[in-house]
């Protein structure tokens, strides 16, 4: 599309916006996006739509304080670095 995407897995846990765009998107758990987004309003804000629903949160760069974006980062490696936990079938 583009514009930067980060990836672990070859999943994109991360992305920067296009070129003029001050904005950036995290792929959180919807719990995480509301911790963030309460935490942090003017810098988190959810995605419009499903992907939204899901967790898929924009970061508004002009805003964001270097700790905190560095902490949502880390939150949506996590996510998608960690093997995905599988019920065992009896």
């Amino acid at each position: 599309m583009g514009h930067p995407d980060f990836r672990v897995n070859k999943k994109i846990f991360a992305t920067l916006g296009p070129p003029g765009t001050d904005r950036g998107m995290v792929k959180l758990t919807p719990e995480q996006q509301r911790e963030f987004a309460q935490a942090a309003p003017t810098i988190f804000k959810p995605v419009n739509g499903t992907w939204g629903v899901r967790g898929a949160t924009y970061v508004h760069l002009a805003h964001a304080e270097e700790a905190t974006v560095h902490d949502a980062l880390a939150v949506a490696f996590r996510n998608i670095a960690a093997p995905p936990t599988r019920r065992k079938l009896k």
